[in-house]
């Protein structure tokens, strides 16, 4: 019973959820991520190169002998093939990734430095200056 104990507060602690939740909505984010890179800028960068897919970019480095043309052929017909093209849009990704995952970080970093600080509660004042208050209010009148 002790292990399954130790497991059930170890699974309910805030970081193992936190850990969960932040796991699940990266893959998310990093299927946005690759729609926005795949769908969106490579078509864009290709069109700028002169290519039409930019993931079929590679260079055939065995024997071709049916002269296969696309990359999918060539990989299932077991020819060893020097793709780049592909490197490059999961590098384009990560790039764009990481990018963004520094503006959350500076943007979370900078709320944080602009959340007011909690005033300070001024020390009770001594008893002793208390009682010299008092006194001096009291000759006043």
């Amino acid at each position: 019973m002790g292990m399954i104990q130790e497991f059930k507060e170890f699974a309910v602690k805030g970081n193992a959820m936190d850990l969960a939740v932040g796991v699940i909505i990266g893959g998310a984010f990093g299927k946005i991520v690759d729609s926005i890179v795949g769908d969106l800028i490579m078509p864009l960068v290709s069109r700028i190169v002169g290519k039409l897919d930019f993931s079929n970019l590679f260079v055939v480095l065995g024997d071709n002998p049916n002269n296969l043309a696309t990359l999918a052929d060539l990989k299932k017909a077991g020819i060893a093939v020097f793709a780049y093209g592909s490197f490059l849009t999961i590098l384009v990704n990560f790039v764009i990734l990481a990018f963004i995952i520094f503006m959350m970080v500076k943007q979370m970093n900078r709320l944080r430095n602009e959340a007011p600080a909690a005033p300070a509660e001024a020390p009770p004042t001594p008893e002793d200056i208390a009682l010299l208050r008092e006194i001096r209010d009291s000759l006043k009148k």
